[in-house]
């Protein structure tokens, strides 16, 4: 890896002549304060670390959107796009802040609120210059208010030329450009010279004029700007790059770039306001808290379009794109229903341990776009049911896990050739088609049992508990119970039963099992609370003990009696399970 050097004035004149941003770069974010930070740095000659750019092509720079940097900053002021008009282009991936203070503080100005007044207020807002006191001895400490990053040069952003006297001599800091060489420095100086305040002392005017050297030193004479070009021309390769780059500040990931690439190609030019709204609609609007981010979002487009699934920029073609953005309202639509559908099963950001294993239940919605999440025909309310049977199954044994691409890969075409046939969603075709190479896709033996040594709080209990019970009116909000409450089973409580010590252990050691756990619809499991199940029992059906599978032993439901009360319920579970996974029963 080569690195090259320029000058701040040689780099700054290639700014969006040659020099440009990508999509990928987030806004300008540094405050006023930081750009001062940075002038100072250079004139005490500190270095500013390495800048990296990127060589575009000519197909390149026809597939990617650039941007220009901003010269008069404003507080939410976007970049304006650039046509590179046959030019070279050179796009900046490390060193965006940087450059952009660079050319703020050299050729452009910075916008401050005036203090107290309001920020909708056009008026509120003045454009300010860099200026350089002259007069100033960085020797000296810190002014008070710049103390915090010590900045002890003469620079200050100013709406309008301050005056000068004996005490300062200010010169705008972007002067310091029409002097490239030393014989028109030269001339600057003399002028300069000729326009200090009379009443200086001999230190002062050397002191202006070393200050004035060092700034022309720092802009034409030392080669500040260090940088490396990057020539290759895969996306990939750049944003797994320009990650690493960007590490030591405000951190953006491969998604968060990927989105701006994305966004870049997106003919409207609004697919960041599209995808992150409906990120925030999903999550906060429907009947359960949600979790899905712009990574999900945009997997499903890959997805639901049938385009190659795999989540990196190649696949997001100008072609895909503009598939994604004419389909975008059915897209939408199919991951709001599956959502809609998963939380009226009261699964949710709690309980949904993959995000890969929705794809499949929103690419069928996608081809069935009359289904209705609420069943209102025995069509859907057989199919809902079907969908939640396989999702838990797939949730359950973790059949996303590893490759999840080729999982999905192998559901959509399950799904796809189905619906030729048939429109009811093919649980049993998944079943197959994802079992293939040995893969579990559903509950077998052994992941029954891992089952059973689930634990309150976890959470695969709940989708475990969901799956046993086939007739719950899910439109009632339902939580995981101890059927013998923990209050009873403290040990506390057991000490004062006199129940012996290796007894207790046992006790403690079965409370939060599964085979101790049921879903109780909300305001039931309130009335519950901790009253002993042997005395709560007694005020419901006579069916609820086969519903919530639970032993027909009047003596096992004290907690004294809890591992045998567990035992025993772990073989009806076991029992459900197997019937369910269309296994004999034990």
């Amino acid at each position: 890896m080569t690195y090259m050097t320029t000058s701040i004035g040689e780099a700054l004149d290639q700014v969006n002549r040659r020099y440009f941003l990508p999509a990928i770069q987030r806004p300008f974010v540094w405050s006023p304060a930081q750009v001062l930070a940075l002038f100072d740095s250079l004139l005490k000659g500190y270095p500013i670390s390495s800048f990296m750019f990127w060589s575009l092509n000519s197909e390149t720079k026809a597939e990617v959107r650039i941007y220009k940097f901003i010269e008069n900053y404003r507080p939410k002021g976007l970049s304006e796009s650039a046509a590179p008009d046959g030019r070279d282009v050179v796009l900046v991936l490390d060193g965006q802040q940087r450059l952009t203070a660079l050319l703020i503080g050299l050729r452009g100005t910075f916008a401050e609120k005036e203090k107290h007044a309001r920020r909708a207020n056009p008026d509120a807002w003045a454009s300010k210059a860099l200026y350089l006191d002259l007069l100033k001895d960085p020797a000296t400490d810190p002014d008070d208010d710049e103390g915090e990053i010590g900045v002890t040069y003469g620079l200050r952003f100013h709406a309008t030329s301050p005056r000068n006297d004996h005490r300062h001599h200010w010169i705008k800091l972007g002067s310091i450009l029409d002097y490239p060489t030393e014989d028109l420095f030269e001339k600057l100086v003399r002028t300069v010279d000729f326009d200090l305040h009379r009443g200086i002392t001999p230190y002062e005017r050397d002191l202006a004029h070393a200050t004035l050297r060092r700034l022309h030193q720092v802009v034409w004479g030392d080669e500040a700007v260090n940088f490396y070009t990057e020539t290759d021309q895969s996306v990939d390769r750049v944003l797994d790059i320009f990650v690493r780059a960007n590490d030591g500040g405000t951190k953006l990931s491969k998604s968060d770039l990927l989105m701006s690439m994305i966004t870049s190609k997106w003919p409207a030019g609004t697919a960041r306001e599209e995808v992150y709204g409906f990120v925030e609609f999903i999550n906060k609007s429907l009947p359960q808290p949600n979790e899905i981010n712009k990574d999900f979002v945009l997997k499903a487009c890959l997805v639901l379009c049938e385009f190659e699934v795999t989540y990196n920029v190649s696949n997001f073609t100008g072609h895909a794109i503009a598939t994604i953005e004419t389909n975008w309202k059915a897209i939408k639509a199919a991951v709001e229903t599956s959502f809609r559908l998963l939380n009226s099963f009261g699964i949710s950001s709690e309980n949904l341990t993959s995000l890969n294993a929705v794809l499949p239940i929103a690419y069928y919605l996608y081809r069935m776009p009359d289904f209705s999440f609420r069943g209102s025909t025995e069509f859907e309310r057989q199919n809902a049911r079907q969908m939640q049977r396989w999702l838990l199954n797939s949730l359950l044994v973790s059949a996303f896990a590893g490759n999840s691409d080729r999982t999905i890969r192998l559901a959509r075409a399950a799904i796809r050739e189905n619906l030729k046939i048939d429109r009811n969603f093919p649980t049993e075709r998944l079943f197959d088609a994802l079992a293939i190479g040995g893969r579990i896709s559903k509950l077998d033996e052994r992941a029954i049992e891992g089952l059973l040594e689930l634990e309150y709080g976890k959470p695969k209990t709940f989708l475990a508990l969901s799956l046993l019970y086939d007739n719950v009116d899910w439109t009632r909000a339902y939580h995981v119970d101890h059927i013998i409450p923990q209050a009873q089973a403290l040990r506390r409580v057991l000490q004062g039963m006199n129940i012996p010590e290796h007894r207790i252990r046992e006790i403690e050691g079965c409370v939060n099992k599964l085979g101790n756990l049921q879903l109780l619809a909300g305001e039931e499991n309130l009335e519950k609370g901790d009253l002993p199940f042997d005395a709560w029992i007694t005020s419901r059906d006579r069916y609820y003990c086969e519903r919530n599978l639970i032993p027909d032993r009047l003596d096992f439901r004290t907690a004294r009696m809890l591992p045998d009360f567990v035992r025993e319920r772990e073989k009806l579970i076991r029992e459900r399970f197997m019937r369910l996974s269309g296994k004999a029963q034990y």
